[in-house]
């Protein structure tokens, strides 16, 4: 054999074109897992996507479950004559935005639109039997029907409450969790967006994004702020939980606190003095919402109770109702200064307004805190109910004594206190307001968190507008949140 019939160092010419053959080999092997992982593994993930133009295809193709709201269908689909068989159409579309979500042949679904599309769409395994049955029978195959707990008196008081102004609500039945009222300002219509036309759905959507208002944007589950003064509720709870304290214990309550470790001190709103300058018990201290007595007593009781307190009460934990709510924080480690901010809902403590109902409502249960959720039940497409909501605990944050004394300090604060403008004739409410700074030179936000009746709660609310609602640097959650809040606890009580 000459040298040519051989490659350098001697090594024979079919080595190289093994080498060749086996890594093709395994490029075709790791070719045909990914296709089989794609078909098989990924195939139910790829159905669901409401995002898949081609799936999109198939479920205009059949009518797609009705969201129901008191009865009355707030997301249904008609026939067409175009290609696309079935258009989604939503009555009172701004009102029920934030919940339902749009669902869009272009940008496909948004809020439960997706949360629960398999179900709404048919292609829930739960209703393979019926889909089998349309077959056979010839009949047209449907998606079920998503039911929810919203009031729709609720719902009507608590946009109308907003009146544009950016912020939310969300009211919820205490003893179960179903929420009976979410509102999100400013809000949109879907129609737009779900539309056969492709520019003009694109135009609408570009046009929403561009919005500075954010009409896109949850506000009650998917936006943190600080609370202000309603984080008072928590603070005050660590308090009386402790055994060291009773809503008559007289606390230090000067007129400015000078904060630990720091050249700073922190004031009462508008300079005021509380109690008789130098101290106030607990609950008078609630009742005007004196910050340096309740910045005091969180440096009293310490970071890691107040933390352990804020955690009870569900701060740091995610939610799903189905739609995914954002954690809300209270501060890890904070030192001395920042803990007695922290008492006062200030410095980095966050929370969504769903959270901020969430606390309220687990006063108002006698201590024990009800996961949230926005479905009541889920019918098949003959109306046969698949599934029914089952009110379940997510903890107890407070005993039934520590909520009782929580709920008469509270009454008081509605009774006598910050918050009048949520009183209800005849009727006791229990209340905080909260009146957050959050950025130099802009409006505080303003809060409200309350429920009634107090004696035996059928609804708790908490609502926040963002910047004070236009009203400046005179807004304060008594005066601009907390009769938004009454109109909603009213609509609830009257149902």
């Amino acid at each position: 054999m000459s040298a040519a019939d051989r490659t350098p160092m001697g090594t024979p010419m079919g080595t190289p074109l093994r080498k060749v053959a086996v890594a093709v080999l395994i490029g075709f092997l790791l070719l045909l897992v990914n296709v089989n992982y794609v078909q098989v593994v990924q195939a139910k993930s790829l159905k669901n996507d409401p995002h898949n133009g081609r799936v999109l295809v198939q479920q205009f193709a059949r009518p797609r479950g009705p969201i129901v709201v008191g009865g009355t269908s707030v997301a249904r689909s008609v026939k067409t004559a175009d290609a696309l068989k079935y258009l989604r159409v939503y009555p009172d579309g701004e009102r029920y935005a934030a919940v339902t979500g749009f669902y869009s042949f272009i940008y496909g679904a948004t809020g439960l639109e997706r949360a629960e599309n398999s179900l709404l769409s048919g292609t829930d395994d739960r209703l393979a039997l019926r889909r089998l049955s349309a077959l056979l029978t010839g009949r047209e195959p449907q998606g079920g029907a998503v039911v929810l707990t919203l009031d729709p008196k609720a719902q009507k008081a608590a946009v109308e409450g907003l009146g544009g102004r950016r912020g939310a609500v969300v009211a919820l039945d205490p003893g179960t969790g179903a929420i009976l009222a979410m509102a999100s300002s400013p809000s949109y219509d879907p129609n737009p967006l779900s539309t056969h036309n492709g520019p003009s759905i694109r135009a609408a959507y570009q046009k929403l994004l561009a919005d500075p208002d954010a009409p896109l944007l949850n506000r009650a589950i998917s936006s943190t702020y600080p609370p202000g003064s309603l984080f008072k509720v928590v603070t005050a709870a660590a308090a009386l939980s402790s055994g060291r304290y009773t809503p008559q214990t007289r606390v230090p309550a000067p007129t400015t606190l000078d904060l630990p470790q720091t050249t700073k001190s922190l004031g009462n709103f508008g300079g005021e003095s509380c109690g008789d300058g130098r101290t106030d018990t607990i609950a008078h201290a609630l009742q005007i919402s004196c910050n340096t007595a309740f910045a005091g007593l969180g440096l009293s009781l310490g970071a890691r109770t107040m933390a352990a307190q804020a955690a009870a009460f569900g701060l740091g934990k995610g939610y799903s109702v189905p739609l995914p709510v954002a954690p809300s924080v209270y501060p890890k480690n904070a030192d001395p200064p920042s803990t007695a901010q922290a008492a006062i809902g200030q410095f980095d403590v966050r929370i969504t307004p769903l959270q901020a109902a969430m606390i309220v409502a687990a006063v108002a249960n006698h201590g024990t805190l009800m996961a949230p959720y926005l479905i009541q039940a889920v019918k098949a497409p003959d109306l046969s109910t698949l599934v029914v909501a089952k009110p379940h605990k997510l903890g107890t944050p407070v005993t039934p004594q520590v909520a009782d004394q929580l709920t008469a300090m509270m009454q008081l604060v509605v009774e006598r206190g910050t918050g009048r403008a949520a009183q209800i004739p005849g009727i006791a409410v229990a209340g905080k307001t909260g009146t957050a700074q959050h950025a130099t030179g802009e409006p505080p936000h303003a809060w409200f968190g309350g429920f009634a009746p107090a004696d035996s709660p059928k609804v708790a609310v908490a609502v926040l507008v963002e910047d004070g609602g236009g009203a400046g640097s005179d807004a304060t959650g008594g005066r601009i949140a907390a009769p938004i809040a009454r109109s909603v606890m009213e609509a609830v009580l009257d149902g």
